[in-house]
C-alpha cells in the first residue's frame, strides 16, 4: 500500500478503492440497519462519509487527469463516470488506473 501512496494515479486509486468500500458498507450494512432494526445510527456516519469521499475522487480525478494531461474523453471523462456507477470505482481500477 506505500507504493500506492507515492504516486498521483496510486492515491486516485486508493481513493477509489476506499469509495467503493463506503459503498459497500452504506449499501449492505447502514441501509438494512436503519430500515430493517430501525437503527440509523450507520447511516447517519456512512452517508456524509461516502458523499465526502466521493467527491475526494471526482476532484483527484480532475487534478490527476490535468497533471498527467489525460485526454479527457479517453481517460478522465471514464473515470469520473464510473464513479457514478454503483461499484464502477472497482471497474475502472482494473481497465484503466492499474494499467497507467
Amino acid at each position: 500500500m506505500q507504493t500506492l501512496l507515492k504516486t498521483p494515479i496510486g492515491r486516485l486509486r486508493l481513493i477509489g478503492y476506499i469509495e467503493g468500500l463506503s459503498l459497500l458498507v452504506l449499501l449492505f450494512f447502514a441501509v438494512p440497519l436503519k430500515y430493517a432494526a430501525g437503527d440509523p445510527s450507520l447511516s447517519k456516519i456512512m452517508g456524509p462519509l461516502h458523499g465526502a469521499l466521493f467527491l475526494l475522487f471526482i476532484f483527484n480525478t480532475l487534478s490527476v487527469g490535468v497533471e498527467q494531461q489525460w485526454k479527457f474523453r479517453q481517460t478522465t471523462y471514464k473515470v469520473m463516470l464510473a464513479c457514478i456507477i454503483p461499484f464502477g470505482t472497482f471497474y475502472i481500477d482494473r481497465k484503466i488506473l492499474s494499467k497507467i
